[in-house]
């Protein structure tokens, strides 16, 4: 693992957008396991022959189970809008899921509101007039379905903790390999996938849209 080498999907002055594999850490943490961020900084490191500590923003992070496109800021200017767009919605991130069970209707939205445990680093499910509890919103759609199983494109618009995993698990139909709400059946990876992210350029006036296919592992190979 500790010679993993980024797929980088764009790169220019301000920003740099890659795939992080199913298991990477977007930040380093306790494990000392390879992250998304500590590898691309070695990546731009090395091909730009840049001296010293180099600058790489993280302004949206990815769960370690959790694969698919991440953006990184190359520059201050280019962190502090990032982050603007993603407090005013214009931040927009569309998944990829496989879910264990079939949804009804096919498509449509689902709000329900959730607090996190942090002592159990859990999110649940909850009514709306439980104190701290906040509002959880998604768009989907199924995509295919075949074994039991849901291929499901995701538009988040909200950005809670375990959003998807536990909005789905409370419809009956969990992302498939979840360990932690009710999904896990074996050895497999959480097939849960950020499949596109679109925001407005830090510096240019144009929309930028990153898109990368899940990687072909059950069960997204299913499909």
């Amino acid at each position: 693992m500790g010679t993993l080498t980024p797929v980088v999907l764009y790169e220019d002055n301000h920003i740099i957008a890659a795939v992080k594999p199913f298991g990477v850490l977007s930040q380093a943490d306790h494990t000392g396991a390879p992250d998304m961020l500590a590898l691309l900084k070695a990546y731009i490191k090395e091909k730009y022959q840049k001296p010293g500590d180099v600058f790489l923003g993280l302004v949206h992070r990815l769960d370690r189970p959790t694969g698919g496109v991440m953006v990184f800021a190359r520059t201050s200017k280019g962190a502090s809008r990032i982050s603007a767009s993603i407090r005013n919605g214009s931040f927009k991130k569309i998944y990829h899921c496989v879910l264990k069970g079939k949804l009804s209707p096919a498509s449509g939205a689902l709000t329900h509101y959730l607090i996190k445990d942090e002592a159990r680093v859990m999110s649940f499910a909850v009514g709306s007039d439980v104190p701290g509890a906040k509002q959880a919103r998604l768009e989907y759609k199924v995509l295919a379905e075949k074994d039991s199983l849901s291929l499901v494109s995701v538009r988040l618009l909200t950005g809670r903790h375990h959003q998807i995993r536990v909005q789905f698990a409370s419809e009956g139909c969990p992302v498939y390999g979840d360990r932690k709400y009710g999904g896990y059946s074996g050895n497999d990876e959480l097939a849960l996938w950020s499949y596109s992210i679109s925001f407005p350029h830090p510096t240019k006036k144009e929309t930028v849209t990153i898109t990368a296919p899940p990687e072909s592992i059950y069960p997204f190979s299913l499909f």
